[in-house]
């Protein structure tokens, strides 16, 4: 890991050669990156991978113009021909009345220790025993028959920001993960699942064995899958999946889209969105969160906020230029990568669990569909509608019946949103989490 005095004065010294070159304003970033991952199939190795990378990337503002470059060469040659670069390309780009760096009063000063980082590197052959121990315990589960292998993986990012406003800052987080994917039965009757985990700390992974035998169990649940009638009934979504509905509200919460008009949220600020007592949290704070941050990308403080509260939208997701656009305060949100401006995204966005366990929130429903693998993005940002294919369980008179594939799943987000029901069982495990989710009234299109 870089020290981080050394990454920021690495980017103090672009900002400064920006500044001394004619740019109004600058900030710089820094990506410093190594990640180990190994894979096998049926206990023999098939790939280990070691990658390393340091990006940096400039931004420069003159007047109501910006540009961005990226080097992976931080010599003092590249520097300097860096600035040249990014001074002509700004320009030439046509203006923009919404660009700025943050006010001093907005930007982080005390910058929290949010435990992202695990110092402790695994050898490779931990991330081999991982990987071979999660792949064994899912081919003992009766009824597999095959694998499609097994992953171990760890990566280490060192994020480094200083902006001309007089913001400087770093953060490191680390990531350790596990994936194993295996089929069941026979010749064309064959199915597939998988299960995986990743987290901040190795500690905090489950242990390969758990994560394989789901992964087993999953698969072989699968078998001799029936095909159902198209029928309007409560579709439950299984936690593997339910995150997708929020993936689907970050995106209609961006700031960005709702500034261009092209969120089907786009004019329910303060109304409700959800039923009563539905929240949902987005918690760029929280200790170990795989998507923590002390501090945006535009070096504004953070903080937990709701973007949903007892059903009602309370909050846009925005970054400085989204939140001037909408004539509001940014609210932290701001992501960049080297080569590209700031834009608004969600960090740890999860619902929060309602008072109902999974068993009972299906217990009173005649026919329905249990679902937990979706394909395709069958989402219409500017109306709503939604159509996804589906595979899952066919529940009949509270209960799972039989599997069943090759359906489609359809309504409206608006109209789901405000038919949903959690469970009390979240459990936070991909960054973006939601409990089991009942959405009444979705219509199943099936043969």
């Amino acid at each position: 890991m870089p020290e981080q005095s050394d990454a920021l004065n690495l980017l103090d010294d672009l900002i400064a050669r920006a500044r001394k070159s004619g740019a109004d304003a600058a900030d710089a970033i820094l990506f410093e990156s190594v990640s180990v991952d190994v894979a096998q199939r049926l206990g023999e190795p098939e790939r280990l991978e070691r990658a390393e990378s340091k990006d940096v990337g400039l931004r420069v503002l003159l007047g109501k113009r910006q540009a961005v470059v990226s080097s992976t060469d931080q010599s003092a040659r590249a520097i300097g021909e860096l600035v040249e670069r990014v001074l002509a390309m700004v320009k030439s780009v046509p203006e923009d009345p919404y660009l700025g760096l943050a006010e001093s009063e907005d930007l982080a000063r005390d910058i929290p220790d949010l435990d992202t980082f695990d110092a402790r590197e695994p050898e490779v052959s931990e991330l081999v025993e991982r990987a071979r121990r999660a792949e064994s315990a899912a081919l003992a589960v009766a009824g597999v028959t095959n694998s499609e292998g097994a992953e171990a993986s760890w990566s280490r990012t060192h994020v480094a920001i200083a902006a001309s406003n007089g913001f400087n800052g770093s953060y490191t987080i680390t990531r350790h993960g596990v994936i194993v994917s295996v089929l069941a039965g026979q010749g064309t009757a064959m199915e597939r699942d998988y299960d995986y985990m990743s987290a901040v700390y190795a500690s905090d992974l489950d242990r390969p064995e758990e994560i394989g035998r789901r992964a087993g169990e999953r698969a072989v649940a699968r078998l001799n899958p029936r095909k159902v009638k198209s029928a309007k009934v409560p579709v439950v979504y299984d936690p593997r999946v339910s995150n997708t509905l929020l993936r689907h509200l970050a995106g209609a919460v961006n700031g960005s889209a709702v500034a261009r008009g092209t969120s089907f949220l786009k004019d329910k600020m303060e109304k409700p969105v959800f039923a009563r007592g539905v929240n949902v949290v987005d918690d760029p704070l929280r200790k170990r969160g795989l998507r923590s941050r002390p501090f945006d990308g535009e070096g504004v403080e953070t903080r937990r906020r709701h973007i949903v509260e007892d059903g009602t939208l309370e909050s846009w997701l925005l970054d400085l230029r989204s939140a001037r656009k909408l004539g509001l305060a940014t609210t932290g949100h701001a992501a960049r990568g080297p080569s590209s401006p700031p834009s608004p995204a969600a960090t740890n966005l999860y619902l929060e669990p309602g008072e109902t366990t999974p068993a009972e929130l299906t217990e009173d429903i005649p026919y329905g569909f249990y679902v937990n693998e979706l394909m395709g993005f069958g989402l219409n940002p500017v109306t709503g509608d939604y159509s996804r294919g589906a595979s899952g369980f066919w529940i009949e008179s509270g209960e799972i019946a039989y599997p069943v594939s090759e359906v489609t799943i359809a309504s409206n987000a608006k109209d789901m949103f405000l038919a949903l029901t959690p469970a009390n069982d979240l459990v936070f495990r991909y960054g973006t989490d939601a409990p089991t989710l009942r959405v009444d009234g979705m219509t199943v299109a099936g043969r």
